[in-house]
């Protein structure tokens, strides 16, 4: 994009959990941010209503850069009404009342999936007011924020500030965000740790992937999204970290063999 800004946030808590093809009672997540789950979160921040529109928003452009993947939790449980009645549907009467389980049941079995200990820096990139509007509006939020969703908490800094270039450019110019504990174990075991190369997924039009996450509304009533083409690439970060003289260097390029001791 020409004209535009980038804000930069920081996507890391104890746990999230990004949707995008769950139903029922299997809530999977993505292994990185949707751009629903963003879009959602900045929704949020400005104020929005679930039957607002947001196409100013889903037509923001967006980069993510996994600077620590984090691991799958797996929270397995069952749900009932304490009163002892018949379990509510995902389905809705025409006043927007759920409607009963039919047949009736009484116990839910669920399973939710989390990522764990991850941390990701979203470039979110558009117009230069409304991406400084945002921006004001994550340090300030007028509804809670969520990672993905209402029970998942971001950590502070959430906001790294505005860039005035590309979203791949200011991804590519931030130093590792990755926790001090994986900092450490990424410095003792790699010989040339003062770089990391972190995997990173951008909007393209061109891109290789199609993806069916970009939100046209909310509403309960009318929940839909459209699709977005995406591109994968390997971008290099500075670690801060000092490369330890006594691990062997690490070979150039790629050889499975060698992993074999071929």
């Amino acid at each position: 994009m020409t004209g535009t800004s980038v804000l930069l946030l920081r996507l890391a808590g104890p746990l999230q959990s990004w949707g995008d093809r769950s139903r029922f009672n299997r809530r999977e997540t993505w292994a990185q941010p949707t751009k629903s789950g963003v879009v959602g979160l900045l929704a949020a921040a400005v104020g929005r209503s679930r039957h607002a529109c947001v196409d100013d928003l889903s037509a923001l452009g967006l980069g993510i850069r996994i600077d620590q993947p984090g691991t799958i939790l797996r929270d397995f449980h069952t749900v009932s009404d304490l009163r002892g009645r018949p379990l509510l549907a995902s389905a809705v009467t025409g006043t927007g009342r759920q409607k009963l389980t039919s047949p009736a049941k009484y116990t839910h079995i669920t399973q939710r999936f989390y990522l764990q200990d991850a941390v990701f820096l979203a470039a979110v990139e558009g117009p230069p007011a409304l991406v400084d509007s945002l921006e004001q509006a994550v340090r300030h939020p007028a509804f809670p924020l969520a990672l993905g969703r209402r029970s998942c908490v971001p950590t502070q800094p959430l906001t790294l500030g505005q860039r005035s270039c590309g979203a791949e450019e200011a991804l590519r110019g931030e130093p590792w965000h990755a926790s001090a504990r994986e900092r450490k174990r990424w410095g003792a075991e790699n010989a040339n740790a003062a770089r990391i190369h972190l995997l990173c997924t951008l909007d393209d039009p061109e891109g290789s992937e199609v993806r069916n996450d970009v939100p046209r509304s909310f509403s309960p009533r009318d929940r839909s999204f459209t699709t977005r083409r995406v591109r994968h690439t390997y971008l290099t970060a500075d670690t801060g970290l000092t490369p330890d003289p006594t691990l062997p260097p690490s070979t150039v390029g790629h050889d499975p063999f060698a992993l074999l001791g071929w």
